[in-house]
């Protein structure tokens, strides 16, 4: 059972709580943290909650000090007290019917008749004081519970277009401030229990939440309602847990509980807090989820690729929101718009361009609160973030592409200079080897002449990078053989490459300068010639095989100790330039998937052993159209 003395410490903490939530109210209003309705007159900016925030803290200030100065011994109980805080009750019900009426018809004659009640009470009142009447003034509660009764009648009339939830909000305030004044009439009789009291003395309350509500709902809930509601369910735990406490035998168990029942409110505090926060924005004011909206939004920002898709989809998605008409977005260094804008945020990227997200007009009578800002700057900068990891990977791609369009042209360009050099040596030996033949051995001659006529064909034709290994075999047939018109017996030649792998895809000529090299560095220096074999096999498991293509020579050995890169100084000479040009343009294709080694072993002459990945034919003929024409015309000739 609650204990004798519980209405008494309810009222303490309903005038503390109170006082806590006007002066809470009255430092936001002064703060300009509350913003006059769209269409308010300038010199009306705030006046309603800043007189509701000045009443109600008149009215329990005045309240508390009745109830605890007395307590704690400074002096008697005076009637005084009480009859000082009264008029701001009365007045603060003025305001409520001022908010509400102010927009009906005829609701300025309902104003009129609400201060003027207010005021002659106000008045009664205080000409207690005056006279030093030990009691209130009954007339003056019996004028306020008749004429608010009254205009909550004529309230309901003129206001039936009004939504349900607003008009049951104003109509309970008032009705609870009749009540109340009807209760203080009596002037609270100490047999009246907590409940009565609570209605009795702290009708207040419900007042200042009719008026915020009224006119200033968003900035209400974002503002006050959620701390004031926060600070009403820690106290009514409080309350609760002390009228609980107060049951139990004075002693050391109950001082525990009494303890104990403060730590966990204390404890409870946060989650209340959050549960409260949640309830406001969802059932109140209709809001989102800001987390996980938010979190949502980030999601769809990250899959688009491009920036127009970045901030197209931010417009897209705070528009409903925030209720808002539009949210676009310009450019930083564009031109202000014309259009009406509620708010903006920068989407600060690294670099420039910046972009800048616009809110339009809300609907609704909707505002932006400190959480919609927050959202919004939350949503910008993931945009931000978002619009900056795609420059990025664009410039990669761009600089990827650049590279590797300078290595195609570095590699087409060698590959020409490579088609275009043809020893100078190689072809004065040819020349004067077919002048020779043309005396001796007219046929041979005619032989030799066609071959030269093929490779010269086979090294200039321009048909890209990639050419078949039947096709390099080809031109290494036909150097071969005007090579072996010129050495006669000292040259040797045995080219074993199998049909199934000459319409494999290479990249063009990459063997026919390593028969080159095995001649000019092999056979020719030696004076008994030499042996230059060309095998190709096929090696590795099915989805891993390679292409090993060897070149060997038993001609001069050279002068290195164990394998080398292709192309390095052969035996003191030069480097070779056409080699050199065979391993860049292999790394380029392939990377460290193709390598080029030359070893020498004892006995068995020079090696040149190339590997590659196995590409199959794509696209690639094997046989040459020109080829018939071009003998018969030398035929003919």
């Amino acid at each position: 059972m609650i204990a004798p003395n519980a209405a008494e410490v309810l009222n303490l903490v309903g005038f503390v709580t109170g006082t806590a939530l006007y002066a809470m109210l009255l430092a936001l209003v002064l703060r300009g943290g509350l913003d006059p309705p769209q269409g308010s007159p300038a010199h009306h900016r705030n006046l309603l909650p800043l007189a509701t925030g000045v009443l109600g803290l008149v009215w329990n200030l005045g309240e508390l000090a009745a109830y605890a100065l007395p307590r704690l011994g400074y002096f008697n109980e005076s009637i005084g007290l009480w009859a000082m805080s009264f008029p701001a009750l009365g007045l603060l019900a003025a305001v409520v019917v001022h908010s509400v009426a102010r927009a009906l018809p005829r609701g300025i004659v309902i104003t009129v008749i609400a201060y003027g009640c207010s005021i002659v009470a106000s008045v009664l009142h205080l000409q207690t004081v005056v006279t030093g009447d030990p009691g209130p003034s009954s007339l003056a509660f019996l004028i306020l519970t008749v004429c608010y009764g009254l205009i909550i009648l004529a309230l309901g009339v003129l206001t039936r277009a009004q939504a349900n939830g607003q008009r049951v909000l104003w109509v309970l305030a008032l009705a609870l401030f009749a009540v109340s004044a009807s209760h203080l009439g009596r002037f609270h009789a100490s047999a009246d229990g907590w409940a009565v009291e609570l209605i009795g003395h702290h009708a207040a309350i419900p007042l200042a939440f009719a008026i915020l509500y009224q006119d200033y709902r968003f900035a209400l809930a974002d503002l006050f309602l959620k701390r004031a509601l926060t600070l009403i369910a820690l106290v009514t735990i409080a309350f609760a847990g002390y009228s609980l406490a107060s049951t139990l035998p004075s002693g050391p168990f109950a001082a525990s509980i009494l303890m104990a029942l403060w730590v966990a409110t204390s404890l409870l505090s946060p989650w209340l807090n959050r549960r409260i926060v949640r309830f406001v924005d969802q059932s109140l004011l209709g809001r989102a989820d800001y987390a996980a909206l938010g979190a949502a939004i980030g999601h769809d920002v990250q899959s688009r690729n491009s920036i127009d898709g970045v901030l197209d989809t931010v417009a897209a998605r705070l528009a409903p929101a925030l209720d808002a008409r539009r949210v676009w977005w310009v450019d930083e260094v564009a031109a202000g718009t014309a259009m009406p804008t509620t708010t903006h945020a920068v989407v600060r990227t690294t670099d420039a361009p910046r972009y800048v997200v616009h809110v339009g007009e809300l609907t609704g009578g909707r505002r932006l609160l400190s959480d919609d800002l927050a959202l919004v700057e939350a949503v910008v900068a993931t945009a931000a973030r978002r619009i900056d990891q795609i420059r990025l990977t664009h410039e990669r791609y761009e600089v990827q592409l650049r590279e590797e369009e300078m290595q195609k042209l570095t590699a087409e360009a060698e590959l020409k200079a490579l088609r275009a050099q043809v020893n100078p040596h190689f072809l004065f030996n040819a020349l004067t080897t077919i002048g020779y033949l043309i005396e001796s051995a007219p046929p041979r001659a005619m032989n030799t002449l066609m071959q030269l006529t093929a490779l010269l064909r086979g090294v200039l034709r321009s048909e890209g990078e990639f050419t078949t290994l039947g096709r390099e075999i080809e031109l290494v047939e036909h150097y071969l053989k005007i090579e072996h018109e010129r050495f006669e017996e000292r040259l040797r030649v045995r080219i074993d490459v199998p049909q199934a792998l000459r319409h494999l895809r290479i990249p063009a000529l990459v063997v026919q300068p390593l028969v080159e090299n095995a001649i000019k560095h092999g056979v020719a220096p030696s004076t008994g010639g030499g042996d230059v074999e060309v095998t190709a096999t096929r090696e590795g498991a099915p989805g891993g095989e390679r292409l090993h293509v060897a070149v060997r020579n038993t001609g001069a050995p050279l002068q290195l100790r164990g394998p080398h890169a292709f192309g390095a100084p052969a035996g003191g000479q030069g480097a070779n330039v056409g080699v050199d040009n065979v391993r860049r343009r292999l790394t380029g294709h392939y990377g460290a998937d193709a390598t080029l080694t030359l070893v020498t072993e004892p006995g068995r002459g020079t090696l040149a052993e190339l590997v590659m990945p196995l590409v199959e034919t794509v696209g690639i003929d094997q046989e040459d159209p020109d080829a018939p024409a071009l003998a018969g015309r030398a035929g003919r000739r």
